[in-house]
């Protein structure tokens, strides 16, 4: 059954729901809050779909279109590069939504061989991103996507540019962005990064971005796997 035909949820999926824990949830059940119900046949406590509306995370669930969304066929090839690409976990949905991987880069052995073993025909690359000109795909990518280690930056000023970053891997990304020049990028990272450093990462980040050109057309945002029909409780900015 998936959580759209649902309509009682256990405590502890809630709280992975609204990204609160338990004993959140009991806090709230003692204020009036959110009160759990006792389901109908097991007597277990639960919350009932109905309760869960009135939180925003529990509609984007909810009311996800994302069925419909599977749907849809793109109406030409789309080329893509991935960066920092692992064992290709990202790479391969790419695949599904109908891109084609022109370049993937990983440092690690292992998550290469994986990589090639899976995807004989893919274009991997092992070894330090330092290392590659993104120039040669100028014009000819559609997309570009990684997820960059989460580093700190130096404040020299109170805005950063491009350069500012030299030396994170995050510099690494934006220079292949800035080199290759794909239509739409996506950086994916972990949670923490929204207050990493208390927050100024994500603001150099953001800066750096604009620096080299690039307008975000969606603000950094949470991402919860369970949302997309994905089970397990991964969550990624």
């Amino acid at each position: 059954m998936n959580t759209q035909e649902k309509e009682y949820y256990a405590i502890a999926e809630v709280a992975d729901i609204l990204s609160v824990s338990k004993e959140t949830l009991r806090r709230w059940d003692e204020k009036g809050k959110l009160t759990p119900v006792r389901h109908p046949i097991n007597n277990y406590r639960v919350y009932h779909r109905k309760q869960l509306f009135e939180f925003e995370e529990a509609q984007l669930m909810f009311k996800s279109l994302w069925d419909e969304e599977l749907e849809i066929k793109p109406v030409r090839s789309y080329h893509s590069i991935e960066l920092f690409a692992g064992a290709g976990g990202l790479a391969l949905g790419l695949e599904k939504a109908g891109f084609e991987a022109l370049l993937l880069n990983e440092i690690d052995k292992n998550a290469c061989e994986t990589l090639k073993k899976n995807r004989p025909h893919w274009n991997v690359i092992q070894g330090d991103i330092k290392n590659i000109d993104f120039t040669f795909y100028k014009d000819k990518i559609d997309f570009l996507s990684g997820g960059f280690p989460c580093q700190s930056f130096s404040y020299a000023g109170h805005k950063l540019g491009f350069e500012d970053a030299r030396g994170t891997l995050f510099y690494e990304f934006a220079r292949a962005v800035k080199e290759a020049q794909p239509k739409v990028f996506l950086a994916e990272n972990v949670r923490g990064l929204l207050n990493h450093d208390e927050g100024r990462t994500l603001v150099a980040i953001k800066s750096i971005i604009s620096d080299i050109g690039y307008v975000l057309i969606a603000e950094p945002n949470v991402l919860k796997a369970m949302f997309y029909q994905v089970p397990q409780k991964r969550e990624r900015l």
